[in-house]
């Protein structure tokens, strides 16, 4: 059986003449979590209690709990949201020595709030964000796209979430022979003949486009990804660094493009884990993980004509530790680490919840 309401009692009420009443000690209401609460019984409209969860006052309106107030146990935090690399095209080998390149993954969007440091695509440093405590938040890491098939487009990245901010999985590489590289966090490159695809805005850069043979390189965070001349691929799109960790590391690469004919002129992968193409007897690469950077374009020779995956995503959070009592999650994995008076949170991978306790 449920809890029951308390009934009032008191030591002392003083009456006014302005019809208020006056009690010498501080009022102090019933308090109840929010689980305590709905299992409450008996309730009238009117009936008022202190919700412990969300630091509340909640009155029963006859048919329903609500609160007066949004939550009071917030507090403040940093992140960095990067969405899954895209995928790198292909195509179909075979060493014809013309139109045989896929472009290059474009990275997963990036998203800062951390020390004024810029987001992707040139985008300025975004707000702290202010979380309420003891309130499961949302968190999903993006997984990186596949690579594609052969003379095929790779896949998408996945989106990465942290409570309302998103960042766009980033566009996959074009496959051979006209085909465009995708638009996303940052836009994959344009298979041999192909276009670039774009960027989000604040998010991520363009991808490059292919040429008569060669492939563009994927997008990076912070540079355009390159297009193809001749029948060399063009390098993936620089990353973005970050400091949030303590120390500077640069994600969110874009893939290089590939070699369209015989030759070795393969694309570099961006600086932050792009991978590279294909060149004649040279492998490519995948994007690098957690990263959220593209994976490389597959070439002319007919054994690594297969584009490679992008790199999976990842969320960062940093907050005064004074600020939070204990942390608890369901179905993420994650690395905790202190920087001076901060604890750092490293979500690798999952899709549940998190919940900063007080």
């Amino acid at each position: 059986m449920g809890a029951v309401l308390s009934e009032l009692k008191v030591n002392k009420i003083s009456k006014r003449s302005s019809n208020n009443i006056s009690i010498d000690d501080p009022l102090q209401l019933k308090s109840f979590t929010t689980t305590q609460r709905d299992a409450i019984t008996g309730m009238v409209a009117g009936d008022t209690i202190y919700n412990s969860t969300s630091g509340t006052i909640d009155f029963y309106n006859g048919s329903s709990w609500n609160a007066t107030s949004d939550g009071t146990f917030n507090f403040n935090i940093d992140y960095l949201v990067i969405g899954g690399g895209g995928g790198g095209g292909s195509s179909s080998g075979g060493q014809n020595a013309h139109s045989q390149a896929g472009g290059g993954g474009g990275a997963g969007g990036y998203r800062s709030s951390w020390n004024n440091e810029t987001s992707g695509g040139g985008g300025s440093s975004e707000s702290t964000l202010s979380v309420a405590k003891n309130s499961a938040i949302t968190v999903t890491i993006g997984g990186g796209g596949a690579g594609g098939g052969s003379a095929a487009a790779g896949s998408s990245g996945s989106d990465s979430v942290f409570s309302t901010i998103t960042s766009d999985g980033g566009g996959n590489g074009g496959a051979e022979r006209g085909g465009n590289g995708a638009n996303g966090g940052s836009g994959g490159g344009g298979g041999s003949g192909g276009s670039g695809g774009s960027g989000t805005t604040n998010q991520g850069k363009n991808g490059g486009s292919g040429s008569t043979n060669g492939s563009g390189g994927g997008a990076g965070a912070s540079a355009n990804g390159s297009s193809s001349g001749g029948n060399n691929g063009g390098n993936g799109g620089a990353g973005q660094a970050s400091t949030i960790t303590g120390s500077s590391v640069t994600r969110a690469g874009g893939g290089g493009g590939a070699d369209g004919t015989s030759g070795t002129d393969r694309g570099s992968g961006g600086t932050g884990g792009g991978g590279n193409g294909v060149g004649r007897d040279v492998a490519g690469s995948a994007g690098t993980v957690n990263t959220g950077s593209g994976g490389g374009g597959g070439g002319d020779d007919n054994e690594l004509r297969f584009g490679y995956a992008g790199g999976k995503g990842v969320v960062i959070l940093r907050y005064a530790t004074a600020d939070v009592g204990s942390v608890s999650n369901s179905g993420l994995t994650i690395a905790t680490s202190t920087s001076g008076s901060d604890t750092i949170l490293t979500i690798t991978d999952g899709d549940g919840t998190i919940t900063f306790n007080s």
